[in-house]
């Protein structure tokens, strides 16, 4: 792959974090939901924005490669892995605190953490996330939403860190939210904490609504097998899932990659997928839909990574 990590960098990092924070050859298929990707050379877990800043200056320092991730869920790594060093928003940096009807978050909580959280406050706005598995700095990132829900209706706050370690506020009219799109796709900073503005509302309707969202991702989602999430963006106008049912590629598979039987919008490892099989699969569907509707499906999901050698 024609490249080394330099040993001096692994050092510096262990000596900066909590050795449990800093791995080596770490296989990216236990960091994503898709259960799919080669071995990250570094893999970081910083849990506050002091470490992160000791990460990226000695990042800079030994000049490695730095790949952002939250917790895996809206991404494909190639079965290469990753060279250089992933920093990855987890358990340690999960923090959640209320003050009045705002919640401040820290990047690696999980949005369905964060929305189970306000619903235990009786606070409204976050219904729509329940059982969402990414990560909240993820979802700030890609705009996430379900069910009508978005989450740059409940955004007022974000700060971030830039590559070269400087700490930023950003105004939620600061952060050109569209869908599945955000700033942070353009600058590459890194979100590490949140501030959510909900309302207060009734405990008894805001779990029946949840309950309800639950009920209704359980029934359509294949929740039993590993996945991204949506592989596709929604056309406009249209539905990406709808137009590959129609295609008649419920249930079509490349290797251990599959359109998903029970919802053709997701692609799911069925069993010893590879990142390889997954692109094809996706590949094949983008091209098969082209032919028959004319349109484009555009991956939601990010790839990252290095093919195999």
């Amino acid at each position: 792959m024609g490249y080394t990590i330099d040993g001096n960098y692994i050092k510096a990092l262990r000596e900066a974090l909590p050795e449990k924070q800093v791995l080596t050859d770490e296989s990216m298929a236990c960091h994503t939901t898709f259960r799919i990707g080669g071995k990250a050379d570094v893999f970081v877990l910083p849990a506050s924005i002091e470490e992160l800043l000791e990460v990226l200056r000695l990042t800079k320092r030994y000049s490695i490669p730095l790949t952002i991730l939250g917790n895996g869920s809206n991404v494909l790594v190639r079965d290469g892995g990753i060279r250089g060093a992933v920093v990855s928003f987890g358990k340690p940096f999960s923090h959640i605190e209320r003050e009045g009807a705002r919640i401040r978050a820290g990047a690696g909580a999980t949005l369905g953490t964060v929305s189970l959280f306000a619903a235990s406050h009786a606070l409204s706005g976050l219904e729509f996330a329940v059982g969402i598995p990414g990560s909240l700095g993820g979802a700030v990132f890609m705009n996430a939403g379900a069910y009508d829900g978005e989450l740059s209706r409940v955004i007022s706050g974000v700060a971030a860190v830039t590559l070269e370690g400087e700490i930023l506020r950003y105004r939620a009219e600061e952060m050109d939210f569209g869908y599945r799109h955000s700033v942070f796709q353009q600058n590459g900073h890194i979100i590490c904490e949140i501030e959510l503005s909900l309302k207060e509302g009734e405990p008894a309707a805001i779990q029946e609504k949840m309950a309800e969202f639950t009920r209704r991702r359980m029934e359509k989602q294949p929740l039993d097998k590993p996945s991204a999430g949506s592989t596709f963006k929604r056309p406009p106008g249209l539905f990406a899932g709808t137009l590959i049912d129609e295609a008649g590629l419920k249930g079509f598979s490349i290797g251990g990659a599959q359109v998903s039987e029970k919802h053709a919008g997701f692609v799911i490892n069925k069993g010893g997928a590879t990142a390889a099989d997954v692109l094809a699969l996706i590949e094949e569907v983008q091209r098969r839909i082209e032919e028959k509707n004319g349109v484009r499906l555009t991956p939601e999901i990010r790839i990252i990574g290095e093919d195999d050698a």
